[in-house]
């Protein structure tokens, strides 16, 4: 199994350390060629979502990227990722349009707004939550299910081959949020 990690700008590298954690080989996508490579997931990290569907965009590789999430491929998109995947932004553009909700980008205020919880995760129980600059889903529709809550805000969610999160699994120590997508691979 071999995960793509958009490494345009962002929380790649913490994606990286995840994976190396759980032995799973991967590989950073920061030009279109890059996608041409074999790989079974891509993970659409965390950063700044104008900047990164920007450099989608300009790069060729939004359409790419999109067909390949729309023909099944698995997909994880943290704070940033979950931005650039949804089909509505509130007051602001929607890049990739290929998952079911509608989401508000930075909810939780500005960087002295992120903040730490642990929250129950469907499926998994609770885990910790690492919000930074963080948005959260205002609305799932369509396919989309909640998978967690933090205080009546819904923080992650899945539909089908695509899993989100508004928080930042990939910067604590447990790793089974990651251990639940490499499971959506199989499936």
């Amino acid at each position: 199994m071999t995960v793509g990690i958009l490494a345009l700008q962002g929380a790649f590298a913490e994606h990286e350390s995840s994976l190396d954690k759980l032995g799973v080989e991967h590989f950073e996508i920061r030009q279109k060629k890059d996608l041409q490579r074999p790989f079974d997931a891509l993970i659409l990290p965390g950063g700044e979502s104008t900047v990164m569907g920007k450099l989608l965009h300009e790069s060729g590789m939004l359409e790419v990227v999109r067909q390949k999430i729309l023909d099944g491929m698995p997909v994880f998109g943290t704070c940033a990722g979950l931005i650039l995947l949804a089909k509505e932004v509130e007051e602001d553009t929607a890049y990739l349009k290929t998952m079911d909700i509608r989401v508000k980008r930075n909810a939780y205020g500005r960087q002295l707004g992120s903040f730490y919880t642990e929250q129950e995760f469907d499926g998994i129980g609770r885990v910790p939550m690492a919000f930074i600059r963080a948005p959260y889903i205002s609305e799932v529709y369509g396919e989309a299910k909640i998978l967690a809550q933090v205080d009546g805000n819904i923080v992650a969610a899945r539909q089908d081959n695509q899993l989100v999160t508004a928080f930042h699994p990939e910067v604590t120590d447990d790793l089974r949020i990651h251990r639940y997508f490499l499971n959506m691979i199989d499936s």
